[in-house]
């Protein structure tokens, strides 16, 4: 009798202590449940970074290399150095090149200065012609003007000697009859002699003046054929006046020329675009580099994320800028904080599940498997304040989301 009342506690108590358990286990459950949904952790994660391949941009041996591999650098750190000779004489022959042109167009200004000059003399001769030919018909028409009064003073001489003429012949027979005198004779037969000079004369002034005006049109016709030959020499002259467009054309291009060789010349120098780890270096000085042939890479040291795999199921948690701990198995003792920067929006198509993509019908493939694995989708996480030597590209991590 006193053993099964001291059974009866323990039985109590057992089945308690088996509640408390399972309620426990159900709650430690339900905690668990709670944090892998709403914080979601992998551990199918990979540190990532940015790299570039360094290829120089001419080509030439290398005569200096100052890095090795696996080197931290400094944006701006000299990597290494190609030849420059070649590049530093094919700059200086683009800028002799360059001053020959500029030569070339000062002294065709100079050229062309003295056409245009030219073109002025001759248009001035022009001007010069054109006044010969008004003041010689001026001249014509003075000449004409006294040929005109010559003429009239022919015929007033001639009408005086005409008059004085038949007076004589009048007066003479008369004399014989006594009806006039000697006298009178003789002074008509002088008026008359005197009379014929004065016609000679009229008409010796007619043929000068005559003279003059057949003068006066030659050099008249003269001065025209001037201005007609001052006018030819002027077109010539304008003619010749030249155009500085071909050469100054030419100025883009070898401005260019000049430009390309000292980009060129400035190529022979690489240095690092940023803060940057040096890998899968295998050269040494004395190697050629060819333009466009990477030499080694550059891994960007300034910004670094952990991608992680994550369930579809989880991604309804996850949402850019929330904070994540990120582990690396280096270090696993070394806790990294992070953001998450955005979350992947596709992957491949299973094909077993539902099969390939063609240009015609889709190829879905049958499956009588009862077991249906969640698609994962990458999260990118990216590590705030990073120090270079932290991480290394492809090393294994562990991502867990920490909410807001």
């Amino acid at each position: 009798m006193n053993f099964e009342t001291d059974s009866r506690p323990q039985r109590v108590l057992s089945r308690r202590i088996s509640v408390a358990i399972a309620v426990a286990a159900v709650l430690l459950g339900l905690v668990a449940l709670y944090r892998a949904n709403h914080f979601p952790r992998t551990d199918d994660a990979e540190v990532f970074a940015n790299f570039i391949g360094i290829a120089p941009q001419v080509d030439g041996p290398i005569v200096r290399l100052n890095v090795h591999d696996n080197q931290f650098v400094r944006k701006g750190d000299l990597l290494f150095e190609i030849d420059e000779r070649p590049y530093q004489y094919a700059l200086e022959k683009a800028v002799s090149e360059q001053a020959a042109l500029e030569g070339q167009i000062t002294d065709e200004q100079r050229r062309i200065a003295a056409l245009v000059s030219a073109v002025s003399v001759s248009q001035a001769g022009i001007h010069s012609s054109q006044a010969e030919v008004n003041r010689w018909a001026a001249a014509v028409d003075q000449a004409r003007a006294d040929v005109s009064n010559a003429e009239q003073g022919v015929n007033r001489a001639k009408a005086e000697w005409t008059y004085a003429s038949n007076n004589l012949h009048r007066l003479e027979p008369l004399l014989t009859k006594q009806f006039v005198t000697v006298d009178q004779v003789d002074r008509a037969r002088t008026s008359e002699i005197s009379e014929a000079e004065a016609l000679k004369q009229a008409e010796s002034q007619l043929r000068l003046s005559q003279a003059g005006l057949q003068s006066a049109l030659a050099q008249y016709e003269r001065s025209e054929s001037a201005v007609d030959e001052s006018k030819a020499e002027h077109e010539q002259a304008q003619h010749a006046v030249t155009t500085l467009d071909p050469l100054t054309n030419q100025r883009g291009a070898r401005a260019s020329a000049v430009e390309n060789a000292r980009y060129n010349l400035g190529n022979c120098r690489v240095y690092a675009p940023f803060d940057a780890l040096v890998t899968n270096l295998n050269l040494s000085e004395g190697a050629y580099a060819h333009m466009g042939q990477q030499v080694f890479t550059l891994i960007d040291a300034r910004t670094w994320w952990v991608i992680g795999n994550f369930r579809e199921g989880e991604l309804q948690h996850i949402v850019p800028g929330m904070r994540a701990d990120i582990y690396v198995l280096s270090k696993p003792e070394v806790r990294f904080a992070g953001v998450v920067d955005s979350v992947g929006f596709g992957v491949t198509p299973d094909a077993d599940v539902f099969g390939t993509l063609t240009s015609g019908l889709p190829d879905a493939q049958r499956t009588l498997s009862w077991v249906h694995l969640a698609s994962r989708y990458p999260v990118r996480v990216r590590v705030k304040d990073p120090s270079p030597d932290s991480f290394r590209i492809g090393e294994s991590a562990v991502i867990t989301i920490r909410g807001n």
